[in-house]
Protein backbone atom coordinates (compact mmCIF):
# COMPACT_ATOMS: atom_id res chain seq x y z
CA UNK A 1 0.00 0.00 0.00
CA UNK A 2 0.98 3.21 -0.95
CA UNK A 3 0.88 6.32 1.30
CA UNK A 4 0.30 9.87 -0.21
CA UNK A 5 1.93 12.39 1.52
CA UNK A 6 1.21 16.14 1.66
CA UNK A 7 3.35 18.57 3.38
CA UNK A 8 1.80 21.37 1.70
CA UNK A 9 -0.03 22.89 4.43
CA UNK A 10 -2.26 24.95 2.99
CA UNK A 11 -3.19 23.17 -0.71
CA UNK A 12 -5.81 20.83 -0.80
CA UNK A 13 -5.48 17.55 -0.32
CA UNK A 14 -7.93 15.72 -3.40
CA UNK A 15 -9.75 16.58 -6.74
CA UNK A 16 -11.10 13.25 -6.90
CA UNK A 17 -15.40 12.91 -7.88
CA UNK A 18 -17.99 11.40 -5.53
CA UNK A 19 -18.56 11.28 -2.30
CA UNK A 20 -15.41 11.10 0.38
CA UNK A 21 -15.25 10.25 3.68
CA UNK A 22 -12.31 11.08 5.73
CA UNK A 23 -10.82 9.75 9.17
CA UNK A 24 -8.54 10.85 11.52
CA UNK A 25 -5.99 8.37 12.86
CA UNK A 26 -3.42 7.93 15.29
CA UNK A 27 -3.59 4.06 16.67
CA UNK A 28 -5.80 4.51 19.64
CA UNK A 29 -8.30 2.13 20.34
CA UNK A 30 -10.90 5.16 19.62
CA UNK A 31 -9.57 6.05 16.27
CA UNK A 32 -9.69 2.41 15.37
CA UNK A 33 -13.26 2.21 16.03
CA UNK A 34 -13.71 5.45 13.89
CA UNK A 35 -11.92 4.31 11.21
CA UNK A 36 -14.36 1.14 11.12
CA UNK A 37 -16.71 3.44 11.14
CA UNK A 38 -15.88 5.93 8.23
CA UNK A 39 -15.56 2.42 6.54
CA UNK A 40 -18.65 1.76 6.76
CA UNK A 41 -20.14 5.18 5.65
CA UNK A 42 -18.18 5.01 2.62
CA UNK A 43 -19.33 1.35 1.88
CA UNK A 44 -22.99 3.10 2.47
CA UNK A 45 -22.21 6.23 -0.26
CA UNK A 46 -19.92 4.09 -2.76
CA UNK A 47 -17.33 6.96 -1.74
CA UNK A 48 -13.81 6.11 -1.31
CA UNK A 49 -12.04 6.31 2.17
CA UNK A 50 -9.56 8.72 2.75
CA UNK A 51 -7.37 8.08 6.01
CA UNK A 52 -5.57 10.91 7.36
CA UNK A 53 -2.03 10.90 10.34
CA UNK A 54 -1.00 14.40 11.44
CA UNK A 55 2.28 14.63 12.74
CA UNK A 56 4.84 17.04 13.99
CA UNK A 57 8.59 17.05 14.42
CA UNK A 58 9.44 16.48 18.26
CA UNK A 59 8.96 19.89 19.84
CA UNK A 60 6.24 21.10 17.63
CA UNK A 61 6.59 22.88 15.00
CA UNK A 62 8.89 25.83 16.65
CA UNK A 63 11.92 24.20 17.31
CA UNK A 64 12.44 23.64 13.81
CA UNK A 65 11.51 26.29 11.64
CA UNK A 66 15.06 27.71 11.23
CA UNK A 67 15.66 24.85 9.05
CA UNK A 68 15.43 21.36 10.39
CA UNK A 69 17.97 19.08 9.33
CA UNK A 70 16.05 16.53 6.68
CA UNK A 71 17.47 13.52 7.85
CA UNK A 72 15.71 13.39 11.09
CA UNK A 73 12.72 14.76 9.32
CA UNK A 74 12.55 12.15 6.73
CA UNK A 75 13.12 9.58 9.60
CA UNK A 76 10.09 11.00 11.59
CA UNK A 77 7.99 11.18 8.24
CA UNK A 78 8.97 7.43 7.71
CA UNK A 79 7.85 6.77 11.31
CA UNK A 80 4.46 8.48 10.91
CA UNK A 81 4.02 6.41 7.66
CA UNK A 82 4.47 3.24 9.53
CA UNK A 83 2.05 4.14 12.49
CA UNK A 84 -0.61 4.86 9.66
CA UNK A 85 0.05 1.75 8.00
CA UNK A 86 0.07 -0.47 11.14
CA UNK A 87 -3.43 1.08 12.32
CA UNK A 88 -5.03 0.33 8.79
CA UNK A 89 -3.36 -3.52 9.15
CA UNK A 90 -4.68 -3.72 12.85
CA UNK A 91 -7.96 -2.12 11.53
CA UNK A 92 -8.56 -3.97 8.33
CA UNK A 93 -5.79 -6.98 7.93
CA UNK A 94 -4.88 -8.34 4.51
CA UNK A 95 -8.50 -7.75 3.40
CA UNK A 96 -9.34 -4.11 3.43
CA UNK A 97 -11.87 -1.65 4.02
CA UNK A 98 -13.71 -2.96 0.84
CA UNK A 99 -13.90 0.69 -0.71
CA UNK A 100 -11.45 2.81 -2.62
CA UNK A 101 -8.15 4.05 0.23
CA UNK A 102 -6.36 6.91 0.37
CA UNK A 103 -3.92 6.70 3.29
CA UNK A 104 -2.25 10.04 3.99
CA UNK A 105 0.49 10.89 5.81
CA UNK A 106 0.23 15.38 6.92
CA UNK A 107 2.94 17.45 8.37
CA UNK A 108 0.27 19.28 10.65
CA UNK A 109 -1.62 19.44 14.16
CA UNK A 110 -4.30 16.85 13.81
CA UNK A 111 -7.51 18.77 13.37
CA UNK A 112 -5.86 21.42 10.66
CA UNK A 113 -4.60 18.06 8.60
CA UNK A 114 -8.44 16.83 8.89
CA UNK A 115 -9.65 20.23 8.10
CA UNK A 116 -7.06 19.87 4.91
CA UNK A 117 -8.25 17.06 3.73
CA UNK A 118 -12.01 17.65 4.38
CA UNK A 119 -12.36 20.06 2.58
CA UNK A 120 -15.60 19.95 0.36
CA UNK A 121 -18.63 20.31 1.45
CA UNK A 122 -19.88 17.10 0.41
CA UNK A 123 -17.58 14.88 2.61
CA UNK A 124 -18.04 13.52 5.28
CA UNK A 125 -15.23 13.67 8.57
CA UNK A 126 -15.14 11.03 10.71
CA UNK A 127 -12.96 11.43 14.13
CA UNK A 128 -13.10 9.61 17.56
CA UNK A 129 -14.51 11.48 20.29
CA UNK A 130 -12.85 10.02 22.93
CA UNK A 131 -14.02 9.93 26.82
CA UNK A 132 -12.41 13.22 28.68
CA UNK A 133 -12.56 14.32 31.79
CA UNK A 134 -11.55 17.61 32.84
CA UNK A 135 -8.03 17.48 33.41
CA UNK A 136 -7.61 15.97 29.87
CA UNK A 137 -9.69 18.88 28.54
CA UNK A 138 -7.42 21.37 30.36
CA UNK A 139 -4.35 19.99 29.08
CA UNK A 140 -4.78 18.57 25.33
CA UNK A 141 -7.37 19.79 23.46
CA UNK A 142 -9.85 18.15 21.47
CA UNK A 143 -9.47 17.47 18.27
CA UNK A 144 -13.07 16.50 17.65
CA UNK A 145 -14.09 19.70 19.33
CA UNK A 146 -11.97 21.95 16.75
CA UNK A 147 -13.12 19.50 13.50
CA UNK A 148 -16.96 20.75 14.80
CA UNK A 149 -16.19 24.01 14.68
CA UNK A 150 -14.09 24.52 12.12
CA UNK A 151 -15.37 22.21 9.25
CA UNK A 152 -17.17 22.89 5.83
CA UNK A 153 -18.71 19.56 6.05
CA UNK A 154 -20.79 17.34 8.14
CA UNK A 155 -18.55 15.08 11.34
CA UNK A 156 -19.68 12.06 12.82
CA UNK A 157 -18.00 12.21 16.59
CA UNK A 158 -17.93 8.50 17.28
CA UNK A 159 -18.22 7.73 20.88
CA UNK A 160 -16.03 5.11 22.81
CA UNK A 161 -16.69 1.54 22.89
CA UNK A 162 -18.20 0.82 26.10
CA UNK A 163 -14.82 -1.62 26.00
CA UNK A 164 -13.18 1.39 26.36
CA UNK A 165 -14.60 1.95 29.83
CA UNK A 166 -13.74 -1.43 30.61
CA UNK A 167 -10.41 -1.61 29.81
CA UNK A 168 -9.90 2.05 31.41
CA UNK A 169 -11.44 0.29 35.01
CA UNK A 170 -9.47 -2.07 34.98
CA UNK A 171 -5.98 -0.06 34.20
CA UNK A 172 -6.91 2.37 37.47
CA UNK A 173 -7.19 -0.91 39.36
CA UNK A 174 -4.12 -2.15 38.41
CA UNK A 175 -2.60 1.78 38.91
CA UNK A 176 -3.90 1.66 42.78
CA UNK A 177 -2.99 -1.92 42.91
CA UNK A 178 -6.59 -3.24 44.22
CA UNK A 179 -7.77 -6.69 43.91
CA UNK A 180 -10.18 -7.81 41.05
CA UNK A 181 -13.21 -8.96 42.29
CA UNK A 182 -14.26 -11.67 39.15
CA UNK A 183 -17.61 -11.61 40.11
CA UNK A 184 -18.00 -8.07 39.04
CA UNK A 185 -17.28 -9.55 35.39
CA UNK A 186 -19.84 -11.87 35.08
CA UNK A 187 -22.02 -8.99 35.40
Amino acid sequence: MNVTQDEEQGSPMGASGGRRVVAGVSGSLGSLAALHRAADEARAARGELRVVLAWEPPGGDIAHRGGPCPAPMAAWRRMAQDRLLTALDTAFGDAGPGVPLEPLVVLATPGKALLMAADRPDDLLVVGAGSRGRLRRAVWPSVARYCVARACCPVLAVPPSPLRQALDAVHRRNVWRRPLDVRELAD
